[in-house]
């Protein structure tokens, strides 16, 4: 099933120009997913990475051992450095003010949580021309709730991007 959501993101990356990469974590490539659905999407969305990982989050997205290990995954700084991260892994090919970067890290559960970082926990991070920026949203549902709702905020934040409705990060 597709939603109007997909569509409109695509006819707005094409009209604007821009080239889209996800960097996801506790979604596990289901926005990727989701924007791949649409018919023609490879004219606008040049990939995404899912890197569940530290390891794959440093090597593939370059975010920083420091950052991992002082804010941890789920965190603003690590969001941000993801998203910068996958914009840049294709800015040899393409113009980065061409180039956005969405990327999501969170707790999903049903495991996982801590204090501080309860089990629903998302962070969202979008690198633009425009700059970096990040976002935290709590979930309360199960795990594929967690996923799906994640999901579908993280192609409302690129929607509201797009169409210059973008509300303050979030800290």
């Amino acid at each position: 099933m597709i939603n109007e959501l997909e569509y409109s993101i695509g006819k707005l990356l094409l009209q604007q120009h821009k080239k889209l990469m996800v960097a996801e974590s506790c979604t596990g490539g289901l926005i990727g997913h989701r924007i791949t659905n649409v018919p023609g999407s490879s004219e606008y969305y040049l990939g995404s990475i899912t890197a569940y990982a530290y390891e794959a989050k440093e090597t593939l997205l370059g975010v920083k051992h420091e950052t991992l290990l002082q804010h941890g995954a789920v965190s603003r700084e690590t969001v941000i450095e993801m998203a910068y991260g996958i914009r840049k892994t294709l800015s040899g090919q393409f113009p980065m003010e061409e180039l956005i970067g969405l990327s999501v890290s969170g707790i999903a559960g049903p495991g996982g949580g801590m204090p501080g970082k309860p089990v629903g926990l998302v962070w969202f991070g979008l690198s633009t021309p425009d700059g970096d920026h990040a976002w935290k949203f709590l979930w309360q549902g199960d795990r594929i709730a967690n996923k799906t709702i994640s999901a579908q905020q993280g192609l409302q934040i690129l929607l509201d991007y797009l169409t210059d409705k973008l509300s303050p990060d979030s800290f």
